[in-house]
């Protein structure tokens, strides 16, 4: 019987009188400005030291400036990375492409799928991604 109750009491907390209050499962504030990402490439070098197995040897590594880019809806900084690791056995895979989210300035995660982020992107070489130690 108590199970019966509990949909009825959730809604009477959900729907009130009050029309000024809105109730959602999503923010709907509007998005803020967004920051360029000054120290970009001293953050994503801090980063890649940890996401990637062994950091050193890293082939083929460039990387595009920032540009702003729709993100679900949301317009942020990415940045656009390639680069080919060293493979656990000494071999190198093709080169990998990956964009690089900024929020608020500051690196937020790497999208392992960049697709239409990376369109048309200009990248230069990054040679200090190749230089990087463990």
């Amino acid at each position: 019987m108590a199970l019966l109750m509990l949909p009825i009491a959730l809604s009477a907390c959900a729907g009130g009188g009050d029309d000024s209050r809105s109730f959602g499962l999503f923010d709907n504030k509007p998005d803020p400005p967004q920051s360029f990402p000054a120290n970009y490439r001293t953050e994503l070098l801090a980063f890649m030291k940890t996401y990637l197995n062994n950091p050193v040897g890293v082939h083929e590594a460039a990387m595009a400036e920032p540009v702003m880019r729709d993100v679900n809806g949301k317009m942020r900084y990415i940045s656009c990375l390639r680069y080919s690791a060293r493979e656990s056995d000494g071999s190198y895979r093709e080169p990998h492409e990956r964009a690089v989210l900024f929020l608020n300035g500051r690196l937020d995660r790497l999208i392992e799928k960049a697709g239409e982020l990376c369109a048309g992107v200009a990248l230069a070489p990054f040679p200090e991604l190749e230089k990087m130690t463990r």
